[in-house]
């Protein structure tokens, strides 16, 4: 009967622990909910075919007026992606020549949109703002002149909730320190 009493509460342990550490469970304790899953796209008709997937150009950024004035452009990154684009590319390259200008240190900023964790936004944030670190770097900037942090999903550009909105939240901002 102690055996049988002891499996049990060994069981039920168990299943606790592996219910802890589920991230599901985790969200629900918190209140938050799973971010809605990302746009299906269609099957390509044949197998053999390739099918071009059209992605979607960067919002036009909304640029506040010290940057501007700075020279540095926001860059954009699609859903649940840290990878820089070839024409948000073209974006750094335009503000490694503010670098070439300009003997200041810039903080990068790392966004997402609000769908997902606190904790999953912080570190996808932080995976944008260091690949904006990295190809600037890459280009030849010094990268003690470049500082990162990640806001995740705390400073939305745009207080929407929809993709257009989500589009705009999904960015590397570019502040000059002094």
């Amino acid at each position: 009967m102690k055996l049988r009493s002891f499996g049990l509460c060994l069981t039920v342990v168990a299943l606790t622990f592996l219910l802890a550490g589920c991230g599901c469970f985790q969200q629900a304790v918190r209140g938050e909910k799973a971010p809605p899953a990302a746009p299906e796209q269609k099957a390509a008709a044949a197998p053999e075919q390739k099918q071009e997937i059209a992605i979607a150009p960067a919002p036009a950024p909304t640029v506040a007026p010290a940057v501007a004035i700075a020279g540095l452009s926001d860059v954009y990154f699609a859903f649940d992606k840290y990878d820089i684009r070839p024409g948000d590319g073209d974006i750094l390259k335009k503000d490694y020549n503010w670098f070439s200008g300009n003997a200041g240190k810039v903080r990068i900023e790392g966004n997402c949109d609000e769908r997902g964790t606190v904790e999953y936004n912080l570190v996808l944030g932080q995976k944008r703002a260091d690949a904006a670190k990295s190809f600037l770097v890459n280009l030849g900037v010094d990268g003690s002149r470049l500082d990162t942090v990640s806001y995740g999903k705390e400073k939305p550009l745009d207080p929407g909730h929809n993709e257009a909105a989500w589009a705009k939240n999904r960015r590397d901002h570019f502040t000059p320190l002094q």
